[in-house]
């Protein structure tokens, strides 16, 4: 699925503090480098539903086999492998004799203390993949994790390999044996380990992407492989909100299109980042925040929610609006199926600008009957001569006022709402008086 790193900013899925992102609430991985890959796998969202299935798969196949996960593998124990091969060592001999090996360990005995050491972190690595593919492996197991664990297989099998395996410890292995088998490991299987340590990642950025959906109680979606744009979820809630309330959300062909109303602080900015970090999620192979919900895969994702302005360009706020809004045009006429996110379209120019600025948009993009849209305006004007289009669904939060203090429900309901509470909520926090007072 195509997506920009503006719109992974503005679904939260990654930000300059990880603990605020939905990438650091959710990497439960092992390991640096399974963090990483499990990044890399969010960059990479996926459009095909049987790919998207297949990870689906193997996260649940992961789950029904934790307890017996190694635990071998360790941040530690890569990293003393990765640094074994870039530590500046004197040349292990090949075959060592009784002399040649004490030799070594005499006359480099700092170099033998690295070797040592670090082949039991190598040892302890290679024989914690040699678990996982035992662990894992079965003939009907998803297609994506067959490559990986057959190349694994591969990997760990060499001759060599075997001929240690009657040793636990590397303290158990002759010293002459200890050192063949460090000079087949820095020498002839370099390239083979850093293979290995790649196919962990994956293995590792799969198991974390498991553990989140179970320590968070998310659910699989349900992929459908539909040429037509399809959402429907019940339960749905974003993933960063400590207390959440809860939405239900239909979008096919025939409501392809929600026009989304409420005052300031309703819950409109909210509602659309939960649809969007879910249903990019799902494309990842996810679970997500809900009880329910079935989608088809998407081609592409497109935000506009957080504008700003470029000072060193000379650029207005508006000016990049629209930009953004070209951008969306040109994307989405390309006849793939798109989820088209926009919060508080034009709000940087004056009222009437805007209202005549985002009915010709609208009444462009509802044209467009292969993708799905969310557009949130205060501009609720506007939607009365947008009733004419049956392909629009108008939804709003509500907001009351009781005893004096405002009230929101956070709940989604059916029609428009013209709240406007700007003016009482400057009154209540008495910055009316205030400058009546100056």
């Amino acid at each position: 699925m195509e997506i920009d790193k503006t719109t992974l900013q503005d679904l939260m899925v990654i930000q300059h503090e990880d603990e605020f992102s939905i990438f650091g609430k959710l990497n439960e991985t092992l390991t640096v480098r399974g963090k990483e890959q499990f990044l890399k796998n969010l960059m990479h969202p996926f459009s095909d539903a049987a790919a998207i299935i297949e990870v689906q798969q193997v996260l649940k196949l992961i789950l029904k086999n934790q307890a017996g996960w190694t635990n071998r593998i360790s941040n530690g124990t890569l990293m003393v492998v990765e640094r074994f091969y870039e530590a500046p060592i004197n040349t292990i001999p090949s075959h060592p004799g009784k002399i040649s090996a004490y030799s070594y360990k005499i006359f480099s005995s700092q170099d033998f203390s690295l070797v040592r050491y670090s082949i039991s972190h190598c040892l302890d690595f290679i024989r914690g993949m040699q678990s996982l593919y035992a662990l894992l492996w079965h003939d009907d197991i998803p297609l994506v994790l067959k490559k990986i664990l057959s190349e694994v297989s591969h990997l760990v099998s060499a001759e060599p390999i075997k001929n240690i395996e009657k040793y636990n410890k590397t303290s158990e292995m002759p010293m002459g044996i200890l050192l063949q088998f460090a000079h087949f490991i820095r020498y002839r299987y370099k390239h083979n380990m850093h293979s290995l340590l790649q196919l962990f990642a994956h293995i590792d950025a799969w198991y974390g992407m498991a553990k989140s959906v179970q320590s968070y109680q998310l659910v699989f979606p349900e992929i459908i492989d539909s040429s037509e744009p399809l959402i429907e979820a019940d339960g749905l809630y974003h993933l960063l909100l400590p207390d959440p309330v809860p939405y239900s959300i239909k979008i096919n062909k025939e409501n392809n299109f929600i026009f989304l109303t409420g005052a300031n602080m309703a819950g409109k900015s909210t509602f659309i980042k939960a649809v969007g970090a879910a249903v990019f999620l799902a494309h990842c192979g996810m679970g997500i925040p809900a009880q329910s919900m079935r989608l088809s895969s998407f081609d592409g994702l497109l935000s506009n929610i957080n504008i700003v302005d470029n000072l060193a360009k000379g650029e207005s706020y508006f000016y990049n609006e629209v930009q953004r809004i070209k951008a969306t045009v040109n994307k989405v006429k390309d006849g793939r199926k798109w989820l088209i996110l926009i919060d508080e379209l034009f709000k940087g120019t004056n009222v009437q600008d805007a209202m005549k600025c985002s009915t010709s948009v609208i009444e462009g993009l509802i044209r467009i009957k292969n993708s799905a849209f969310i557009l949130s305006t205060h501009l609720y004007e506007i939607g009365n001569d947008l009733r004419q289009y049956n392909n629009i669904s108008f939804q709003y939060f509500e907001t009351e006022i009781k005893d004096d203090q405002l009230a929101f429900s956070y709940s989604l309901k059916e029609g428009i709402s013209s709240d406007r509470l700007g003016y009482y909520i400057l009154k209540k926090e008495g910055v009316v008086r205030l400058l009546e007072n100056l």
